[in-house]
């Protein structure tokens, strides 16, 4: 042992307590959560009990420094009036960056996820700016987001290309939403409805407008350009590509990016599948053969929620597995 303790706590480190004291006697609530995209008027909010804990180890014999590496909840963090926590995290826990998740800056999506709104999340890199000053230590925040997660439409995904060039930030962690079972944005991904609400939510499926929205958070990586150029000339933001200050893209000069080939991604139906929010759901089964057989082309059938339409699909039998394959 040589005097760092790596972390303490683990993900969402700053969570030490039952959220109230109802969920002590009464377990969770069944029809609200406990932050989400805003937080329960009940939720206590304390990390009194924390700061404890990191000062004890701050004063054991031998130990040089103690780290929180794991990241923290930052919503939690804000809604806590008390700084202590916040000025004693950056003067003594960060090893010059602090892993944190917004996932996204668009608050639609954010809603979809129960993540907390978009401004709460610069609110929060504004003050951790302030008080790396104020402590005079220049300490980098590095984010984590992801694309493609139900309610994410290209235009979703543009905005939050935005806002990461506004920001000067360049995120070298992004995921693309993966499902998982026994989750809401599982449920949505397989459904098209959020099952609080029974509402469409706008899914995207096809691999084309994945790895658009995926290459739109790191526009800046030059093998990126290509696909950046598309989804711009589809969502009609020319605006974004060229030499100007707030450009994703230099511009090359070429033809429009969706022309030629065979792609399934046709201007002409951008704007009733990525320039609103919602859409009302479909069949599901098509959509899933689609993701697992990597085809770009979406079915007709399947209902205006579930990505990018193109040309028909056909349908062929595969003798060996017995499973219908699109191509």
């Amino acid at each position: 042992f040589k005097g760092y303790i790596h972390d303490v706590g683990g993900p969402t480190a700053n969570f030490r307590q039952p959220a109230c004291k109802k969920q002590l006697t009464k377990g969770v609530c069944k029809d609200r959560t406990c932050l989400g995209y805003s937080p329960c008027k009940n939720v206590e909010v304390s990390h009194t009990d924390y700061v404890e804990l990191l000062r004890k180890l701050r004063r054991l014999d031998g130990v040089k420094r103690v780290f929180i590496r794991s990241g923290i909840r930052y919503d939690y963090l804000m809604y806590d009036k008390d700084e202590t926590f916040f000025k004693e995290l950056i003067k003594y826990h960060i090893s010059g960056q602090l892993k944190v998740a917004p996932e996204h800056i668009d608050d639609h999506v954010l809603e979809m996820m129960g993540k907390p709104g978009g401004e709460l999340y610069q609110r929060f890199v504004r003050r951790y700016k302030q008080l790396n000053d104020a402590l005079g230590m220049n300490q980098y925040i590095v984010p984590y987001f992801m694309s493609s997660h139900p309610g994410s439409t290209l235009n979703s995904a543009i905005a939050l290309a935005e806002y990461l060039k506004a920001s000067g930030q360049r995120p070298e962690q992004v995921q693309d939403f993966y499902p998982t079972p026994g989750t809401l944005s599982t449920c949505m991904f397989y459904t098209g409805l959020d099952p609080r609400t029974m509402k469409p939510v706008y899914v995207p499926v096809s691999p084309e407008e994945k790895a658009m929205q995926r290459a739109l958070m790191q526009f800046f990586i030059p093998k990126n350009r290509p696909l950046v150029r598309k989804a711009l000339r589809l969502a009609d933001r020319d605006d974004l590509i060229g030499s100007g200050r707030n450009c994703l893209v230099p511009d090359v000069h070429q033809g429009p990016a969706h022309s030629g080939g065979s792609s399934s991604v046709t201007k002409s139906n951008h704007r009733s599948h990525y320039g609103a929010t919602e859409h009302s759901a479909g069949k599901r089964k098509d959509a899933r053969q689609n993701t697992r057989f990597g085809s770009v082309e979406q079915s007709r059938s399947n209902g205006p929620n579930r990505g990018v339409q193109g040309k028909k699909t056909v349908k062929t039998s595969d003798k060996r597995s017995g499973v219908k394959k699109h191509r």
